[in-house]
């Protein structure tokens, strides 16, 4: 039966909201199509050469061999981490030129910047990779800029710019310093001939005016509007973010009451955004007699961020990565059974013991990709096809 509400009524409605429709849609996107690396490895810009891929895999997978079986863990998830050690042990590789590389001098930085870019280009390369250069802030900015420069003109001296290049902006302290970054970028394209959006950068989440600015507002939403569409992330920084809040020493670490306020309104402000993100690191490091120690630690802490929805990680040591992707691989293993199986119920329209929500049967798919992206899982695992799984994935 017919209502009473005239076409006017709806027509009004629309033309209402056609604004607000608008900028949802657009600030909105929803998570992007492709994979997320599962942790970033960070390597001083002196310490980077044309093997550091093979060096890490190598130190990996002997002291995995060497200490591993003291883990204890299931052989089915070991024989994926000798794997995973020996084919692609880093994901995603950054080039520090900040805070792991230090104040040279111009020349010296320069000179390694452009020389960087020039073995970056003719290296093996991870899927993502980039640089993280100096912050904004008025001491170091124009050597950041200059940093950035510097590697392209190496990088970009006899090819193209690499997929999954990204550059990292850290210690952000203003919301005015995101959009002056992708200014630059929009600057350094038009200079180097790249297609208009082809370099993208992460914040850095490690200041406090990152999370809260001078006003009292969350400025963690600022900076992903201020980015003008070209931020890919944003990764907690463990350490600074904690002695900027005052902690002691001792109990900084990605578990601390403080560092999961702050992951919390990043979550919150960059949810469905299309921006990726990332928890930080831990200094604990597994070598010497404290390799099982920090071992332990470092699954725990890898699980807890994926439990809490942050799939990827900083990475400091080659120690540290037979423990990331063990964690890794057990977590989407654990959840495989029951996530294929409501998600093939919920597809079949089955009349299961659970009654999932469209957003959740999102997730659940969004889930098995994960694993499948990160090789925890296996197609012939699946409760369906891999288009029908992205299908699902994105479905709003």
């Amino acid at each position: 039966m017919a209502g009473r509400l005239t076409e006017d009524t709806y027509a009004a409605a629309d033309a209402r909201l056609s604004e607000a429709d608008a900028r949802v849609a657009s600030r909105y996107p929803g998570e992007p199509a492709g994979r997320q690396p599962v942790h970033t490895v960070y390597v001083p810009a002196h310490r980077y050469g044309p093997g550091l891929l093979e060096d890490w895999g190598a130190q990996a997978g002997a002291i995995f061999a060497e200490r591993g079986p003291e883990l204890g863990l299931d052989e089915a998830i070991a024989s994926r981490v000798r794997r995973k050690l020996a084919v692609e042990p880093i994901e995603d590789l950054r080039i520090d030129f900040e805070d792991g590389y230090g104040h040279p001098g111009d020349e010296a930085e320069d000179a390694m910047a452009f020389e960087c870019g020039r073995t970056f280009a003719g290296a093996g390369k991870p899927p993502f990779a980039g640089i993280r250069f100096k912050s904004f802030e008025p001491a170091t900015r124009r050597r950041g800029i200059r940093t950035l420069d510097a590697f392209l003109s190496g990088l970009l001296e006899n090819g193209d710019l690499p997929p999954g290049f990204v550059v990292t902006l850290p210690k952000v302290t203003a919301v005015e310093q995101v959009a002056v970054a992708a200014e630059i970028l929009a600057t350094l394209e038009k200079a180097y001939g790249l297609a208009e959006r082809a370099l993208r950068f992460e914040v850095q989440i490690e200041t406090s005016q990152s999370i809260v600015d001078a006003d009292g507002m969350v400025a963690v939403a600022r900076i992903i509007q201020a980015a003008q569409g070209r931020c890919s992330g944003l990764h907690y920084g463990t350490y600074d973010y904690s002695a900027g809040l005052g902690i002691a020493a001792a109990y900084q670490r990605m578990d601390h009451p403080a560092a999961d306020f702050a992951k919390e309104l990043m979550q919150v402000s960059a949810a469905g955004t299309g921006v990726r993100l990332s928890d930080g690191s831990t200094n604990r490091l597994p070598v010497g007699d404290a390799v099982l120690e920090g071992w332990r630690e470092h699954l725990r802490l890898v699980r807890r961020s994926l439990e809490r929805g942050f799939y990827q990680g900083w990475d400091l040591h080659p120690h540290q990565l037979p423990t990331r992707f063990a964690a890794t691989y057990a977590f989407f293993r654990e959840g495989l059974p029951s996530a294929a199986a409501r998600l093939r119920d919920y597809a079949n329209e089955a009349d299961s013991g659970v009654l999932d929500e469209p957003a959740t049967a999102q997730a659940l798919a969004a889930f098995l990709c994960r694993g499948l992206d990160c090789g925890a899982l296996d197609e012939a695992e699946m409760p369906m096809s891999r288009a029908r799984l992205d299908a699902y994935a994105r479905r709003a």
